[in-house]
């Protein structure tokens, strides 16, 4: 089937979100299982052509640049032009799912998707009914899907579906070089590490040491944290790590620990499950990573940083485990089929 996505901006765009991943990881799974895929986005590449391929997908430019207003005015007309068995709309902002909507009047396909917990309003929460009633609406966590219902979208056209595991990944890598526990996340303003930092200082009796993936413009104040609580003998902050490497440091760790005051989906927290990791979670009303853990028997939930080091404590009476195949139901695979039962119960024929 040839499916459209739409979204203003993809990972090429400086600085792409966590959205524009999760639509580049769905379109080059489609694109990998042999259906034509298109994106529908702002331009990134360059030269004076509206249309341009890269890696197997084709990319059609809506607007020359990012955040246009007039993006939502053309996309239906382009969507006409591309002529899709699906029209995929990402609603970031809302008005543009609801372009897309009007775009794919007819018998096509179309299933909305809402990333992050959009800005509310009476024009967006429209636009969201408005995109909801062409078909389903997708969300990563239960926490975006109860603020779509309080902008009225019916809970019945409201789907959960969280980011995919990479299962055949986590089962061929090896276990790298890390510490017992570990974090991995940007660090930025809304990495509350400190969280776990602290805990860890008030851990020091117990023999463990601790890998802080990730970098940000917080790192260098955060190593300062460490050398003043004295562990710095005891945390390495390693920066980025690619998808296998830090799998290959979830497997060689034992917990691994999330602190971030606001997550849509904690997809590393996820990989470290399927890796065999404890996971303890801290609660925060913008982060849906307790999701994760809420069922899980090697998970635990704390609300500060005292009880992140009894939970530290209370992980360590757990056995080690190598991979977790209770997480398998995240595989790309389920996380793909999904999407194309969507997309069939729409109309679209394989």
């Amino acid at each position: 089937m040839r499916v459209a996505f739409v979204a203003d901006r993809t990972i090429q765009h400086d600085s792409p979100s966590e959205s524009a991943e999760r639509l580049d990881h769905l379109a080059r799974l489609l694109s990998e299982r042999g259906h034509e895929v298109v994106v529908c986005c702002s331009q990134w590449w360059d030269g004076d052509v509206d249309e341009f391929e890269h890696d197997g997908i084709e990319y059609v430019a809506v607007t020359d640049d990012p955040g246009d207003w007039k993006f939502p005015v053309r996309v239906p007309g382009v969507l006409h032009e591309v002529d899709a068995d699906v029209v995929h709309a990402f609603a970031d902002p809302p008005s543009h799912a609801a372009a897309a909507r009007v775009g794919a009047l007819g018998d096509t396909a179309f299933v909305a998707e809402c990333y992050e917990v959009p800005e509310r309003g009476g024009f967006s929460d429209r636009c969201l009914r408005f995109a909801a009633g062409g078909g389903p609406l997708v969300v990563p966590a239960r926490t975006v899907r109860t603020a779509l219902m309080e902008a009225g979208v019916p809970e019945d056209r409201l789907h959960v579906l969280g980011n995919p595991v990479e299962m055949d990944l986590v089962r061929e890598t090896d276990p790298g070089d890390g510490g017992d526990i570990v974090y991995s996340r940007r660090l930025d303003e809304d990495a509350n590490l400190e969280s776990l930092l602290l805990a860890l200082a008030e851990f020091r009796e117990f023999d463990w040491s601790a890998t802080i993936i990730g970098d940000g413009p917080e790192r260098d104040g955060y190593e300062r944290q460490v050398r003043d609580l004295r562990i710095q003998d005891r945390v390495e902050f390693v920066g980025e790590k690619t998808v296998r490497e830090r799998i290959g440091l979830f497997k060689d760790a034992h917990v691994y620990v999330h602190t971030a005051r606001r997550t849509t989906f904690a997809t590393d927290l996820l990989r470290a499950l399927a890796a065999g990791c404890v996971g303890i979670v801290e609660y925060h009303v913008q982060s849906s990573a307790h999701e994760l853990v809420e069922s899980e028997p090697r998970g635990f939930l704390a609300t500060n940083d005292e009880e992140i080091t009894e939970h530290l404590a209370d992980a360590a009476d757990l056995p080690r485990e190598d991979v977790s195949e209770r997480f398998a139901e995240y595989d790309e695979e389920a996380f793909l089929e999904t999407y194309l039962d969507f997309y069939r119960e729409g109309g679209a024929v394989e």
